[in-house]
């Protein structure tokens, strides 16, 4: 009797801790090898966004500066509005560096954190391990850092990003007022921690 018990709760407990995809209803397909990340992908341009960053509770506004330098190298920025530097940030293939940051904002798990964001935002092109269909939505299935990320795209634009852990959503990047491109609104939004990341393009 007892180990008929255990044995239903185990089952059970699989059956209610199954995958984000499993709860969500996506239907799986034919897998391709990767997938293009179009925005912050020009080389040309420079990307101007008004910021404000909402972390516990601080908030911080200004300007959100992204230039690509190469193949996987992007400089961002976070500054005032009158050109006081917040974060200097360089991604160069596997390498981050902080070139500086501002001495109030300067708390590894904070850089940790927004490093993993930022890289979500500028990876390009992105490796899937996974291919899903919901609707009329393309789901894609990537490993950034050995955490599990779904790309939802609608008509090939990519709407948005999410990163997991198990079945829970950890953070959504959400992509809005798309035009080719570029998306010129960008919401960060951390649903376990204090920090919220709203960009909106000038440029």
């Amino acid at each position: 009797m007892t180990r008929c018990l255990l044995t239903s709760l185990g089952l059970l407990l699989l059956v209610s801790c199954g995958s984000y995809p499993k709860k969500n209803g996506f239907q799986k397909k034919a897998i391709q090898t990767s997938i293009e990340n179009p925005y912050f992908s020009n080389e040309v341009r420079d990307y101007v966004y008004k910021a404000s960053i909402q972390v516990y509770n601080k908030s911080f506004g200004g300007l959100f500066i992204v230039k690509k330098l190469g193949n996987n190298t992007h400089r961002l920025a976070f500054t005032t509005e009158m050109g006081n530097k917040l974060f200097d940030f360089s991604f160069e293939n596997d390498e981050f560096s902080v070139n500086y940051i501002l001495e109030e904002l300067d708390k590894k798990i904070l850089i940790n954190i927004l490093r993993d964001d930022f890289l979500v935002l500028l990876n390009n092109p992105v490796d899937i391990v996974n291919a899903y269909t919901k609707d009329n939505l393309h789901i894609f299935e990537a490993e950034i850092n050995n955490r599990a990320h779904y790309y939802f795209f609608d008509n090939d634009e990519l709407q948005k990003v999410v990163r997991t852990k198990g079945r829970k959503e950890k953070v959504s990047f959400v992509f809005s007022d798309i035009e080719g491109e570029t998306a010129k609104q960008i919401e960060i939004l951390h649903h376990n921690i204090k920090l919220n990341i709203n960009l909106k393009s000038i440029k």
